[in-house]
């Protein structure tokens, strides 16, 4: 059994429930599973687990959220090496950028020395009840891949 971390920025709530559900699929594969808030999480710790999922909601023209900034940058302290890892994160079509904060966090863990192994995952807004099964799914992907 594999220990995971679920980090995530949420404003209005759509990326809390993508990440809930995600960790709902990694529970579900058997392993055990932290969920935090980026404001709430150290990057140091991090390294203390065997999989790392971050999430976070798109601001502005592609930027990640205020709120995940601060861990963002105490990242480039961190080696993840060996680490299995994905990103995901609520998006909104009526910007130039979409989703634009997912593919951050995906090239900051590859940065780091993670495996991302998966693509990252970007639903439109509110999340729907099937797409929060996609959620779970990812989740259990996630878990397979550890």
């Amino acid at each position: 059994m594999a220990n995971v971390i679920v980090v995530f920025a949420s404003m209005t709530g759509n990326t809390e429930e993508m990440a809930e559900a995600i960790a709902d699929g990694i529970r579900e594969a058997g392993h055990e599973i932290t969920l935090k808030s980026s404001m709430d999480a150290s990057a140091s710790e991090l390294t203390e687990y065997d999989g790392v999922v971050l999430g976070a909601y798109t601001w502005g023209d592609g930027d990640l959220p205020d709120e995940f900034l601060d861990l963002y940058e105490e990242m480039d302290d961190i080696d993840l090496t060996n680490k299995k890892s994905a990103a995901f994160g609520s998006c909104d079509s009526s910007y130039s950028e979409y989703g634009a904060a997912v593919d951050t966090l995906v090239s900051k863990l590859k940065e780091l020395g993670a495996e991302v192994v998966l693509e990252g995952l970007k639903i439109e807004l509110t999340p729907s009840n099937e797409e929060k099964e996609q959620c779970k799914e990812f989740g259990r992907q996630f878990a397979a891949a550890l």
